[in-house]
């Protein structure tokens, strides 16, 4: 297990789509761990593979307590209700902007060792899934924006102080312990 860099907007491995998961072996559970210290590290609610580097369809989420992960999910939107609401991104650090998200959701996949996974999340877990399931897609969530929130966030996000740097690592803090 290893805190791993975190890729930065503008990395091409966020724009692709990740490939399916066939092998649930060591280095898949290496690659959970990892995801998941990262995820704890960098104070996140998720994150996906591509996000370190690694096209797979993985994810970690941490929400309201609860820490899991899907591979090769599906997400199944539930209902029709939606919520607007800001939203942050590891591969964004220190912005956030509204995005609409569904309200419910319903994922499937499977766990590091192959067992399969039913996910029902509302609110904050929805949207994570959702997140998450969109980098798996090659989707950066400002991508989702409307075409005039978008341009005012790539406009923000020009002026970020991590423009042109490929990745950020997310500090450990050490225990005394």
């Amino acid at each position: 297990m290893s805190v791993t860099p975190i890729r930065l907007l503008g990395d091409p491995v966020l724009h692709r789509p990740a490939a399916p998961v066939v092998d649930f072996d060591a280095e898949l559970r290496g690659l959970v761990a990892d995801l998941t210290e990262t995820m704890h590290a960098a104070g996140g609610a998720g994150l996906a593979a591509p996000q370190i580097g690694v096209g797979l369809r993985v994810f970690t989420w941490h929400v309201d307590g609860e820490v899991g992960h899907l591979v090769n999910p599906s997400v199944d939107l539930v209902g029709e209700e939606t919520e607007e609401a800001p939203e942050g991104c590891l591969s964004i650090p220190g912005y956030r902007f509204d995005c609409r998200r569904h309200l419910h959701v319903v994922a499937t996949g499977w766990n590091q060792h192959g067992d399969p996974v039913r996910v029902e999340g509302s609110h904050l877990l929805a949207r994570a899934v959702q997140h998450e399931v969109d980098h798996l897609d090659g989707v950066v969530f400002v991508d989702r924006l409307d075409p005039e929130a978008r341009a005012a966030a790539l406009a923000a996000l020009a002026d970020a102080e991590w423009r042109g740097m490929a990745a950020w690592v997310p500090r450990v803090e050490v225990s005394p312990h």
